[in-house]
């Protein structure tokens, strides 16, 4: 029973017991499963296809064949998940598999399915199924890139909470002053500061919708040196972000 389980892992995760022959085929096959249901959840979408019997029913098909698929793979990445270190602790470690990132991304991966057997709503059931494109991440698991991500975010989260929280301090302080320059004029737009957090965001994005704008003359004046600002406060976690993928990949070069 040991031997198959740990068997069965090596083929989930890719491990290095398990690159080749079958492990291989079986992560291709899975892979090619998440790209189709991608495609399948765009194309559902669409109104000509949804409507059409032939299309609809392809898609209903696919969809039972994608849950079984899921379903399989969920049932045994659990079974064998204790033959990972971390999770070594019989049901314990099972259980805290089922709580890890990865083992909620099988979960909402696999749930949309039979949430219709319990008459719940079909927008919201299409909305779970876009869950099953974090199943990409389930594939990446023994990629050197996530590594890389996790430790970069890992080493830099103090400095990139400091400038999340300068954007934050930024964002409040400059949709109130919008707010005390517009309300006079636009009483409908800058109604309230909650309101006028929207046109802050985005500005500072430099995103411009053209739904909410100045039209006073200190208004538009402090709206363009806020815009600056937003570009500058921006730089600051991109910055971190920079500084902590090069030193990380010098260190694994180093290695």
């Amino acid at each position: 029973m040991t031997t198959t389980r740990k068997h069965t892992y090596n083929m989930l995760e890719f491990s290095a017991a398990g690159r080749r022959g079958v492990s291989l085929y079986i992560n291709l096959f899975l892979v090619g499963i998440i790209v189709l249901n991608s495609l399948a959840i765009v194309l559902h979408s669409v109104p000509s296809l949804s409507r059409n019997r032939f299309y609809d029913r392809l898609f209903l098909d696919f969809e039972v064949f994608s849950a079984f698929v899921f379903t399989v793979e969920y049932v045994l990445r659990v079974w064998s998940c204790v033959e990972n270190p971390r999770y070594a602790d019989g049901w314990r470690g099972r259980l805290r598999y089922l709580f890890s990132f990865l083992g909620l991304i099988d979960l909402l991966a696999t749930l949309p399915f039979y949430l219709t057997a319990f008459g719940v709503d079909l927008a919201i059931v299409r909305m779970f199924r876009v869950f099953r494109l974090f199943r990409l991440f389930q594939t990446s698991r023994y990629a050197h890139a996530l590594k890389v991500i996790q430790s970069v975010l890992k080493e830099t989260k103090e400095e990139l909470i400091l400038s999340l929280s300068f954007i934050v301090f930024a964002l409040i302080v400059a949709s109130s002053m919008m707010y005390y320059l517009e309300h006079a004029a636009q009483p409908t737009k800058f109604s309230s500061i909650p309101a006028s957090l929207w046109w802050g965001v985005i500005t500072m994005t430099t995103t411009g919708y053209g739904d909410m704008y100045p039209v006073t003359t200190w208004g538009r004046i402090f709206g363009g040196l806020f815009s600056i600002l937003g570009v500058v406060l921006f730089a600051l976690p991109t910055g971190i972000l920079t500084s902590g993928f090069i030193e990380q990949l010098r260190r694994t070069k180093g290695k």
